[in-house]
């Protein structure tokens, strides 16, 4: 397993990490997992042996259960990890229960640490913008619980770059910690974010945590041209995240199935390591309903992509440059090389 400064912190994270959305089981997320504690502990020692130090969840996961499940699980391993988790969505009725608000983030991580059984968080992120609260009042919250000692590290989830350019600006203008990382959807059929985020944080120094890297299991394998969808899938109950091509991603498929066949590895791995291969991607969250899901996907820190099959995969799932990009492009390329933005 190899290491990775989280952008511009001194702290290390291992390329691939482990997020918990499959914990709990209990709403919505049901459809996604139902792994209580002693399965939990299996896993956690799993990720652990394999070299993974990072530990992701959210409040909301399971309404809670996925920390509670998460924390028990880890144990006396919790010293040894970096543990994030997030805050911002409702998990009760009321005013003041959801969102940045000052009030509602120091809540929000006293609840986190009775659930996750411990006195500090490494990495609390926002899990998404709030348009209503003053970046002036989130982030000053936040630097109030860095000096608490009760988070160590900030980051943000979610966020378009307009946001997030913002929020760096407030922190450096206030002279008060800046979100060191950003968690955002990025796969082979998820590239939009090469668009504005991962410049953004190639140039501001903004590390990248990757959510669903396989874009909710369309790229583990388990969905091919012309074959019946797969019997256990949380699409079958849950919508795909973003707009899906189906073409596109069979093509994608269909390349990932070439290079996985060479290699004698699975598709999903070949997926994941096309993504610890993007610059500016610090780590790549996976998760696993069971144990064997969880060895294949970590066996894909084992190996290392060719530039050649880092082309061919770029190749086939490129998508279109929006505006402004492709005007500078076409028309300012002289002043904006293709190496100023990620292919």
């Amino acid at each position: 397993m190899d290491y990775r400064f989280l952008g511009a912190s001194g702290l290390q994270v291992s390329t691939l990490s482990f997020g918990t959305m499959t914990l709990g089981g209990e709403g919505r997320f049901a459809a996604m997992g139902n792994v209580q504690v002693e399965e939990a502990r299996r896993l956690v020692g799993i990720c652990i042996d394999a070299g993974v130090n990072l530990f992701d969840t959210a409040d909301i996961y399971s309404n809670g259960k996925s920390e509670e499940v998460l924390g028990q699980a880890l144990g006396a391993h919790r010293k040894e990890i970096v543990l994030a988790t997030k805050v911002f969505n409702r998990l009760e009725a009321g005013t003041n229960k959801a969102g940045l608000s000052r009030r509602h983030i120091i809540e929000g991580c006293e609840d986190s640490l009775r659930r996750l059984g411990t006195d500090y968080i490494d990495l609390y992120q926002s899990h998404s913008f709030d348009s209503y609260t003053p970046l002036e009042e989130t982030l000053r919250a936040y630097d109030d619980l860095v000096r608490a000692g009760k988070v160590r590290y900030i980051g943000c989830s979610n966020y378009a770059g307009w946001q997030l350019m913002k929020a760096l600006a407030t922190s450096e203008r206030l002279g008060i910690p800046r979100y060191i990382s950003q968690q955002i959807n990025y796969s082979l059929l998820a590239r939009e974010s090469e668009h504005e985020l991962v410049p953004l944080g190639l140039d501001q120094n903004v590390g990248i945590m990757v959510w669903s890297p396989l874009q909710a299991g369309l790229l583990s394998g388990k969905f091919r041209r012309g074959a019946a969808k797969p019997a256990e899938s949380r699409l079958n109950a849950l919508d795909a995240p973003g707009n899906i091509d189906q073409e596109r991603l069979y093509n994608i498929v269909d390349a990932l199935g070439e290079i996985a066949q060479g290699r004698g590895v699975s598709i999903a791995q070949v997926a994941l390591n096309w993504v610890t291969r993007k610059p500016g991607v610090d780590t790549v969250i996976i998760g696993a309903r069971d144990e064997a899901q969880l060895q294949d996907n970590l066996a894909a820190a084992t190996w290392k992509m060719s530039d050649e099959e880092v082309e061919k995969l770029d190749q086939v799932s490129v998508i279109a440059l929006p505006y402004p990009h492709w005007h500078q492009q076409k028309f300012a390329a002289e002043r904006n090389p293709p190496a100023n933005r990620v292919r």
